[in-house]
């Protein structure tokens, strides 16, 4: 259980965060429209990327991939998008309207400093920033929830991180994540769920970048706390995490799958209280021992004498066996419904 904004998350009904990330690729209009759509999806939460070029990056960092033609190097993708103190404060409004929470990933104290006086329900630690101490500790001072990936990390590292938060007593999610885009099945790790609640006594979840809605309906089946997943409009447009992102229409129907399956979690069904609730399917789906033709009083009933139908009102099939050698006590017609009282009882 982990509880963000006032709201609480449970394995029963986990936090469906949809993390834009550099979607927008630096339009604040875009950037507006995502909420939107991540609202009318059902999500919980929207998270985004607070990047400012010259405190987290050198002008010398390389692409992971040169995807960007408009942009001559990595510092000035970066550069190009940030928004204002003003425009994240506009973003963060948008979020309340639509019942979202409000997360971004910082990735420098500087950004930490500006996401502090915009207000934001927890931080999201993205996995390269797992190993910087000073953005923990000053994180860590606002009192807010972590939500940390474990993306690249080893466990050792991921040790490191979770003594670092509960040093000061805060909240804790730890995020399964494989860091590729987009991660292909057998390197998703949902098996890591389980393992992380029981290491690190803390709330789990899984940032999924398989580009699929598969990862999150199986941690759901797992009982997390947490999901992230990376939303584009469409599969046709510009950006890095295209491959790795769900569809807006794609993030509705996982939202659904997921609100399913933790009603299915949450409801365990007992076999023979569920029979007695169907007892009424019972009689018209089950099947009863009728007479396959009209038989006299006095017949010594054999196999050639009975069958099985519907409905499951009279004797029920499974005692057919058990009528063999009986007598009839009175006419049957065919097709009749086989009672108790038209076969001899045991003197």
């Amino acid at each position: 259980m982990i509880e963000l904004g006032g709201r609480r998350f449970t394995e029963h009904r986990c936090c469906i965060v949809g993390e834009v990330a550099q979607a927008h690729d630096g339009s604040l209009g875009t950037a507006h429209a995502f909420i939107d759509a991540i609202a009318e999806a059902g999500a919980d939460a929207v998270k985004f990327q607070t990047h400012l070029a010259a405190a987290e990056s050198t002008p010398g960092e390389p692409w992971r991939v040169k995807f960007s033609p408009q942009d001559a190097t990595r510092y000035d993708y970066w550069k190009r998008m940030e928004f204002t103190e003003a425009q994240w404060h506009g973003l963060k409004r948008h979020a309340d309207e639509r019942g979202l929470l409000f997360l971004s990933s910082p990735f420098s104290i500087e950004a930490v400093a500006l996401l502090e006086r915009v207000g934001v329900a927890a931080w999201k630690v993205a996995s390269g920033e797992v190993n910087n101490p000073p953005l923990f500790e000053r994180m860590a001072a606002t009192g807010l929830p972590f939500l940390i990936s474990s993306g690249m990390s080893t466990l050792d590292e991921l040790d490191t991180a979770v003594r670092r938060v509960k040093a000061h007593g805060l909240p804790l999610a730890v995020l399964q994540c494989t860091s590729a885009y987009p991660c292909p099945p057998e390197k998703v790790g949902v098996n890591l769920l389980p393992v992380f609640r029981q290491r690190y006594g803390c709330a789990v979840g899984l940032s999924d970048h398989s580009g699929t809605i598969f990862p999150g309906l199986a941690a759901a089946a797992l009982g997390m706390d947490v999901l992230e997943v990376h939303v584009t409009f469409s599969r046709a447009m510009f950006g890095p995490d295209v491959a790795a992102s769900v569809t807006t229409a794609e993030l509705r129907q996982l939202v659904e799958g997921i609100r399913f399956v933790e009603r299915m979690a949450a409801n365990p069904v007992d076999k023979d209280a569920m029979a007695q609730e169907l007892a009424p399917l019972r009689d018209l789906f089950t099947k009863s021992v009728v007479a396959r033709t009209d038989l006299p009083a006095g017949t010594v009933l054999g196999q050639e004498h009975l069958t099985v139908k519907k409905p499951g009102t009279g004797i029920p099939a499974a005692r057919l066996p058990e009528l063999i050698g009986k007598r009839l006590q009175r006419s049957v017609k065919a097709d009749a419904l086989l009672q108790e009282a038209d076969v001899e009882t045991p003197s």
